[in-house]
Parts: C-alpha cells; structure tokens; sequence
C-alpha cells in the first residue's frame, strides 16, 4: 500500500530544527499537547500527525502494517521538504519510529522512544481487540484505555482529563484503530534493533501496564549505545502524565544530538 497524506499540525519556528511526534494507538495530534510549549520556546520546528485511520487522517481499507505506517511518516518528511528529523514516538508511534531506524535511518537525526515494545505479543490478543471495535466500535476499549495510561493516583486526582482522553480514543475510527491494531499484532522489528545506528533515547514508565519498563529495558540494552530513562510516577501515556520529566529528557536527547 503507498503512503496515505496524514493529518499534520505543524508549530514553532520556520528554520528550527524538525521534530515529528508519533502518537499512541487511539490517539490523535491532541496527545501531544503537553510537549508544544517546551520544544517550541527551545526553537524547534515541531510536526505532528495522526497515524492513517486515527484522527483526521485518511482511513484507507486496511488491515495495515508497520511499513504502511513507516510510509506515511516518511511521505510527511518528503511533504514538507525535510530530509531528516529528530523522531519522538510514544507507543505505536515508538514501533514507527523503530521502523525508521531500521529501514529508513538516512531521515532520522535522533531517536526518541517512549512507552513502546519491539514485541508486544501475544498477537491473537490484538486480532481481538480488532475483532472487538469492528463489532462494537472504539467506545468499546476506551474505559480501559484509559485505565492502562495514567496511573490510578492522576485517575483520581484528573477526572476530566481522563474523560478527554477516553473521548479521545472513543473518537478514534473503528477500521482505523482495528487497522493499526493488525500493525502491532504482525509487526517484525525485534530481530533488527541491533541494526539502528540512530542516537536513541528510550523512556518507560514505571507503573506502565501496558508496556511495563522491561519491554524498554530490552529495547535499550538492544540498540547500539541507546539510553534508557524511567520516569516515576507515570503508567503508558506518560507524556501527558508526567511532562515535565518528559519534556526535559527530550531536550536534553536533542540538545545533545544536535
């Protein structure tokens, strides 16, 4: 399948240096809300997108894979006339982003990954969930989204963010999600990571239940000089969870690998 046109929002200065934020699965551009301020203020030229089936991206017949979702992101690149960004993926995104590193790592300054997995089996259990949002659609998992990306302690004390954030994943495109769904569930990065010769910043969270700080601790242990940060308190969506920390340990990866 060629390259679909994702939805882009684009902020920051024209000259900065590029920055592509990849989101998590039943995300949209809105995820990355807390990241804009920081990166901008720091000069950067900041990109970022819904995956194809999410958000206001095209939703072409899927099931899709890894390489459709690499595709996209690097039709954006081409879009937009960059010929290399500094990578920042959160989740699915991070699987993008791993993608890159492996097959495309001529486009990539630096590499950013958050809250992902190489392998997140078993994958009967995303042909599942796909089944699930096919028949009942996404508001089907967004309770449980969201119970899997904040901790219980920001559940409680956040109540409405965590109602956007699972309206978020309700308003997500159920072909489009189950699509990305198949990604995850047929993706072959595992065996490559050795070759990613990007420098590479791996964050987890430390109560993520989603993808639990071991699946970033092979990752890291597995990528050439890849670092590896754990952020505490903070489950999936750490980005939104705990900014700051996030924040700080982007712009240092970038400022480093200028």
């Amino acid at each position: 399948m060629s390259a679909v046109e994702v939805n882009c929002v684009i902020d920051g200065p024209d000259d900065g240096e590029p920055v592509v934020l990849s989101g998590s699965l039943g995300s949209d551009v809105r995820m990355w809300d807390p990241q804009i301020t920081s990166l901008t203020t720091a000069g950067y030229r900041v990109l970022r997108y819904d995956h194809r089936g999410h958000g206001a991206s095209p939703v072409p017949p899927g099931p899709y894979t890894l390489t459709d979702l690499g595709s996209d992101a690097i039709g954006l690149l081409d879009r937009f006339g960059i010929g290399r960004a500094h990578f920042v993926g959160l989740s699915l995104g991070g699987m993008v982003g791993m993608w890159l590193g492996e097959h495309a790592p001529h486009r990539l300054r630096t590499l950013t990954l958050c809250c992902t997995s190489a392998e997140l089996g078993p994958p009967s259990g995303w042909a599942e969930r796909a089944a699930l949002v096919r028949t009942e659609g996404t508001q089907a998992v967004s309770h449980a989204v969201g119970q899997r990306w904040f901790t219980p302690q920001w559940r409680a004390d956040h109540p409405e963010r965590i109602r956007y954030y699972e309206d978020m994943v309700a308003a997500t495109n159920p072909d489009g999600y189950a699509s990305c769904c198949a990604a995850i569930e047929t993706m072959n990065i595992a065996d490559q990571l050795s070759s990613i010769t990007v420098p590479t910043l791996v964050i987890a969270g430390a109560q993520d239940p989603a993808t639990p700080p071991m699946h970033g601790q092979r990752i890291a242990r597995t990528i050439p000089h890849a670092r590896l940060d754990i952020v505490s308190p903070a489950a999936h969506l750490a980005s939104a969870e705990a900014p700051e920390a996030i924040n700080a340990l982007i712009l240092a990866h970038l400022k480093e690998n200028a």
